[in-house]
């Protein structure tokens, strides 16, 4: 059995246990950075699991449940180092409209969402085994702006009636939650509105002044002091119930073929958005650390995650965003970081869990929607409504979508009008090396990840499609020649490149800063007038600079490559530098 089982991890591709390569090299020196950046995790993962929780209409145990056995669990298969599986703002308010659009209660949304978690880690597992991680090349980034932003939308009006201190009715969708939230407004208590401002004036000074402390647990600490004092004088807003370890419960759901049937929509969906979500984080982390992600290997270990929240009383998982980069940033060297933060998290749920009930409701709703305000990245929306008529239709497709349809429909549109836009293109970019053979002649050879002497300006003429499907191969083919060791400047040929959009624009912006954290530059060169829109438009240009960006002159196409050639000689240093040049593969 377990040779079959080892059997189908090589057929499909997949490591069945990658940790293991981490600690056979492990180091006393790696222990003390992983340990170190698990900490500040940590830090951040206690208070925003509890607030991830109040999202999804959870108690907010459950939040922290969740992220100490998915930091714990997902380790163990997956391939980024950097990435943080455990609960997330869009997962989880995906979580919350998938339960009210089907209408449950919150007692059956807690009998339903351990069978909801163990078809999620179904999902989760298959995919990764027949490599389905491989199509989110072919869903724009716009897809996953759109939704975040409408969920962002849907977090705040959602939190704002525990702010306001009322017990209105719960909605699956942002019209109808800002719909009964007008309604009873009326009915606002001023004591949780008054512990709410007084959040904001403890949490806005400390997230200025104080960036290197846990400013959300300070918060909340602070808060829950002032309430206590505010208590003796008669002011009451509601608060959280304590936290006891004894709660933590683990077993089997029970499984009912009945709610298998409607819990498979839903479940899909979380498990679709969780890809998304995780593919685009740990992507962002491996071109900024020059890594190599399989993101059928991260499929499989959020797989797992999900199957230990499902019996260890968690709730849906996908990457973080916030404590991916503060992980990135803390110095963590494996992915031993990550169960380091869920030893810390159990450690505080020992140590604070009884204090957690002297925290006011108000309080965490308001931060929540700090968080959720956070979320509608103004930049990332410009990009995605200014780059391409594309990429503004996807955005809001979805976006307008997830205000007026459940959150999961939403994404289901604006997948399909991705995919949609995407069969009126085509692209696969592809590289030939053309240099020169020992008799002087021009010669094409399949690009090569190693050679012992390699040039140091390297010509790369870009032809075809080159949009949003194809970022993530043009990006890999970049690596190649950006890691050679004697190469100092790249020129990027766009004369013959179309279709540019918003996730390429961010594609080359990642490239560009991933060569020149390396020592090495970039040139673009050939820029006719659609291109040099969209690198204005995408705030890409700003980034390059002027000075490494060459225009196509129609009355002369080579005079940009000579000015790009000159740019990088003096870049070099080196008037007599060697040159190579990658050229489109030709296709048959």
């Amino acid at each position: 059995m377990l040779g079959k089982v080892l059997n189908w991890f090589r057929q499909s591709g997949l490591h069945p246990f990658p940790l293991f390569n981490t600690l056979r090299n492990y180091t006393f020196r790696k222990a003390l950075a992983d340990m170190r950046a698990g900490m500040n995790v940590s830090l951040l993962d206690f208070p925003q699991s509890m607030a991830y929780a109040l999202i999804a209409g959870l108690p907010v145990q459950m939040g922290i449940f969740c992220s100490a056995l998915s930091s714990v669990t997902a380790p163990m298969f997956a391939s980024s180092r950097f990435v943080m599986i455990g609960p997330s703002n869009a997962t989880a308010v995906m979580l919350l409209s998938t339960f009210l659009t089907l209408g449950y209660a919150p007692e059956q949304a807690m009998l339903a969402l351990p069978v909801l978690l163990i078809l999620v880690a179904i999902f989760m597992v298959v995919g990764a085994f027949i490599g389905i991680a491989n199509l989110t090349q072919y869903v724009s980034r716009a897809v996953v702006v759109g939704y975040i932003t409408a969920a962002a939308f849907l977090i705040i009006v959602n939190q704002l009636k525990t702010v306001l201190g009322l017990h209105v009715p719960r909605a699956g969708t942002f019209a109808e939650s800002l719909k009964l939230l007008i309604l009873g407004i009326g009915e606002t208590q001023w004591e949780a509105l008054a512990v709410a401002s007084l959040t904001i004036l403890v949490y806005l000074p400390l997230k200025r002044w104080a960036k290197g402390l846990p400013t959300v647990a300070l918060s909340l600490l602070i808060v829950g002091g002032l309430a206590a004092v505010m208590g003796h004088y008669g002011i009451h807003a509601e608060m959280l119930s304590p936290v006891s370890v004894s709660s933590w419960q683990f077993g089997l759901p029970e499984l009912r073929f009945g709610d298998l049937a409607v819990l498979a929509n839903g479940a899909l969906a979380v498990a679709f958005l969780s890809l998304l979500e995780s593919s685009s984080i740990a992507k962002t982390l491996a071109a900024q650390s020059g890594d190599r992600v399989d993101l059928n290997q991260q499929m499989l270990s959020m797989g797992a995650a999900s199957a230990a929240c499902a019996f260890g009383g968690g709730m849906v998982v996908s990457g973080s965003l916030t404590r991916s980069v503060l992980n990135f940033k803390s110095g963590a060297q494996t992915a031993v970081s990550s169960i380091f933060n869920g030893i810390f998290l159990v450690i505080g749920l020992f140590a604070l869990g009884r204090l957690i009930g002297y925290i006011p409701k108000p309080a965490l709703a308001m931060l929540v929607i700090l968080v959720g305000i956070s979320l509608i990245n103004r930049a990332n929306i410009a990009v995605m409504l200014k780059t391409t008529r594309s990429d503004a239709t996807v955005f809001l497709v979805t976006f307008i979508g997830g205000l007026f349809l459940s959150l999961d429909t939403a994404i289901y549109i604006g997948t399909a009008a991705s995919i949609g836009l995407f069969l009126h293109k085509a692209a696969k970019p592809g590289l030939m090396e053309v240099s020169f053979d020992d008799s002087g002649k021009l010669v094409e050879q399949q690009l090569q990840q190693e050679r012992k002497e390699r040039p140091e300006i390297a010509i790369v003429h870009v032809e075809g499609d080159l949009f949003f499907a194809s970022s993530d191969v043009f990006l890999d083919q970049m690596r190649h020649v950006v890691t050679h060791p004697a190469l100092s400047v790249i020129i990027l040929r766009l004369r013959n490149a179309h279709n540019l959009d918003a996730s390429v624009a961010l594609t080359i912006k990642e490239l560009v800063v991933f060569a020149r954290s390396n020592g090495r530059d970039v040139i673009v060169s050939g820029a006719h007038p659609y291109v040099e829109r969209v690198f204005k438009n995408s705030g890409l240009l700003a980034t390059l600079g002027e000075s490494n960006f060459f225009r196509y002159h129609p009355e002369n196409p080579t005079i940009s490559t000579r000015d790009a050639l000159k740019r990088a000689q003096e870049i070099t240093g080196e008037k007599s530098a060697d040159i190579t040049i990658y050229a489109s593969e030709k296709k048959e």
